[in-house]
């Protein structure tokens, strides 16, 4: 009986958290637009960052380029450079520059992913919706996995982002209390690792 129950819960941990979800034709772009950070001029934002055994504190600029590209620029409030990425009006992805003893690939790569999923600068028309447990998935496809943009049903209210495998969520990102379309806090945060980011807006 013991034997019975260890095999019943091992098959249901081995389920899918989107197994369940309907697809839908409901307008992705409209969804998405409500949420999508307006960063019209700099925005700064009083950052903590731990990845792996380091701890950074700082403060983090978006700041939009003429050429329609966002810098994402995070540093101490001494002055010194952390990373200073750059996302392409054509979805292109530049490292200008990373702390060198951070300078690993999987750690850009996870940076770059982060960030791609809190500007929200994807191509609607690439998106499938679903609905499922009473939420609005707005999903794009990943190498691995998908992004998914989750909100209530009538898509009133963000209830996060999430970077999900084929059976559970791996990072979840919060953007919470927008005024005038930048949101004030900021959260990442990843499953498997110690890698989480958390961001509060300073007025300047």
């Amino acid at each position: 009986m013991l034997l019975n129950s260890v095999l019943l819960l091992g098959l249901a941990s081995c389920g899918s958290a989107y197994k369940g979800l309907q697809r839908t034709d409901a307008d992705a772009a409209a969804c998405l637009e409500k949420f999508r950070p307006k960063f019209g001029s700099p925005a700064l934002y009083s950052t903590q960052v731990d990845i792996l055994q380091h701890h950074l504190s700082g403060l983090l600029y978006f700041r939009p380029m003429d050429n329609g590209s966002m810098r994402v620029l995070f540093m101490s409030e001494m002055g010194m450079k952390f990373f200073d990425f750059e996302f392409t009006k054509d979805g292109s992805f530049i490292k200008h520059y990373m702390l060198p003893k951070m300078d690993k690939k999987a750690v850009v790569k996870t940076l770059r992913k982060d960030f791609d999923m809190v500007l929200m600068r994807r191509d609607p028309a690439t998106a499938k919706t679903f609905t499922g447990n009473g939420l609005r998935y707005t999903a794009f496809d990943l190498p691995k996995g998908k992004i998914y943009y989750i909100t209530d049903t009538a898509c009133t209210q963000l209830v996060r982002v999430e970077n999900g495998s084929r059976r559970k969520p791996v990072v979840d990102v919060w953007l919470k209390q927008y005024r005038n379309g930048v949101p004030d806090s900021i959260d990442i945060r990843h499953h498997a690792v110690k890698f989480n980011i958390s961001l509060q807006r300073v007025e300047k």
